[in-house]
């Protein structure tokens, strides 16, 4: 058996489960070289909802924190997460859109792309991997891993058996809520690595129910060879395990020790700590065990999200009967994964169920969607009686919903017109129209800082004015005035506290 490898996320699935993914890019660069160094598998630094967030709330450029980051990263692959045909947006794009986003992707420094299906629907992971192989990247298939009567560990090899066929170079096992059990993981890591033993298998598990450090011991002493951790300042809860502990329990085992130093982790441990500590406003709250998970399997970002709706209704003691619900939904809707987006579907759908007192009297339009066909085949059909509450008489489609759909790329350069400086731009455009205006007329205007900061900013200065000078501020000294450099950090800290 080889050694275990160890991928590290703090800087995409770390920061994205804990502080609602808004670590600034200038906030993982002095750590790059040293993570360089670690002797890490790969790191994980993109894709998922990062390329959003860095447009929306911290107005950067998604495309150029790749570029910075691949700079520093010599010697470790990059990582990232492909939503299959969503790529990293919230609904099926054309093929073309596909291809030119895999190829830029590999052009501005991605190496390794973990594509996964909401439904585990192969049919919508076969464009994405053609798209990756074409620019030159690596394919790793991953399965979303849930449970329900229909999910198997023979329903899932099969589906690994299929992605081989299909061309992944790679293949993992994505457990998004934490919920793969230390058996199961023995049984579906050793029955992967029987049905392909040439075939690198990572596991991704989330610490949300306690499971994923056993899990990984169960899974790596089954044959799987790379493990998804965070470093220990930001891992647990809804993160993943911590780096440290992982390392320092398989040292303990010399065929599968990973040869990564504890001191150099724990430099970089510290460093993130104090990282960390500037993201206050974004921590999710969710520490800790949550073992509710086992049952209603929501993942922790999403019971944040769905409280934040209830609270919005003033119904926030109903969660308990929503999370019921959920599970009722979830088995209405051919048992979907609760991932990106069908974790989103399934809860809203769970809240309008309980807050109107009917259920399905009132369906949003990605449940019809859903029900319909436009994101996939689902892992169970969904019985008449459903289909009907939720289409009337509409009928699904049996067919790959991209095909459908015409190519976009020539109609978003239109649109975006003088806006788009090159094809990632046009890319950026295509996935979230309308943030990216916004970015982009922002950095076209210059790049300052937001209209709200400078309201801050000014507001702040004029209360300032109004204090009584013995009250006064200590003066600056007369070279802070030209550090440009010091005042954009400062503009930094207030954008993190928004």
């Amino acid at each position: 058996m080889t050694k275990v490898r160890i991928m590290e996320t703090a800087i995409r699935d770390g920061h994205q489960s804990l502080l609602a993914t808004r670590m600034r890019t200038e906030d993982m660069i002095p750590a790059l070289e040293a993570m360089d160094e670690m002797g890490y598998h790969s790191i994980e630094c993109w894709g998922g909802a990062t390329f959003d967030t860095a447009m929306r709330f911290l107005k950067e450029d998604p495309w150029e924190r790749l570029r910075e980051i691949k700079k520093r990263l010599k010697k470790t692959p990059t990582q990232m997460l492909l939503r299959g045909q969503n790529a990293v947006g919230y609904r099926h794009y054309a093929d073309d859109v596909l291809f030119a986003f895999a190829d830029r992707s590999v052009q501005n420094g991605m190496d390794i792309f973990r594509v996964f299906d909401a439904l585990n629907d192969v049919r919508n992971l076969e464009v994405p991997f053609r798209a990756v192989k074409k620019a030159g990247g690596h394919v790793q298939g991953a399965l979303c891993y849930t449970t329900s009567p229909v999910h198997t560990v023979e329903a899932f090899a099969e589906m690994a058996t299929q992605m081989v066929e299909m061309g992944a170079d790679s293949l993992c096992i994505k457990d998004m809520a934490g919920i793969l059990s230390p058996g199961m993981a023995k049984a579906l890591v050793s029955r992967i690595k029987a049905d392909h033993p040439g075939m690198l298998l990572q596991m991704h598990c989330h610490d949300t129910s306690g499971y994923s450090e056993m899990a990984y011991l169960e899974g790596t002493a089954a044959g799987a060879d790379v493990i998804d951790c965070a470093i220990s300042s930001l891992a647990g809860g809804t993160s993943q395990p911590a780096t440290e502990t992982l390392v320092a329990a398989l040292a303990e085992y010399p065929e599968r020790a990973t040869g990564l130093d504890l001191k150099k982790l724990g430099d970089l441990a510290a460093y993130f700590k104090d990282v960390r500590r500037k993201y206050w406003k974004f921590e999710s709250g969710l520490l800790g065990i949550d073992a509710g998970v086992l049952q209603h399997q929501v993942p922790g970002g999403m019971i944040s999200n769905l409280v934040g709706q209830l609270r919005e209704q003033g119904a926030e003691a109903k969660l308990n009967n929503v999370l019921d619900e959920n599970a009722k939904v979830r088995e209405d809707l051919g048992y979907p994964p609760l991932v990106t987006p069908s974790s989103q579907i399934v809860g809203t759908q769970a809240v309008l169920n309980v807050l109107t007192g009917k259920r399905y009297g009132s369906v949003t339009r990605e449940t019809k969607n859903l029900a319909k066909g436009m994101y996939g085949k689902t892992a169970q059909p969904i019985a008449p009686e459903i289909l009907q509450a939720i289409l009337g008489d509409e009928k699904p489609i049996d067919h790959r919903p991209a095909d459908d759909l015409a190519p976009e790329m020539e109609a978003a350069t239109a649109e975006a017109g003088e806006l788009a400086k090159d094809i990632d731009d046009v890319l950026s455009y295509v996935m979230f129209p309308q943030p990216a205006k916004e970015f982009l007329q922002w950095r076209n205007e210059g790049g300052g800082p937001e209209r709200e900061l400078v309201a801050a900013v000014v507001g702040a200065l004029a209360i300032g004015e109004r204090r009584p000078a013995a009250a006064a501020a200590p003066a600056a000294a007369p070279a802070a005035a030209g550090n440009s450099g010091g005042a954009w950090r400062d503009f930094g800290r207030l954008r993190q506290l928004r």
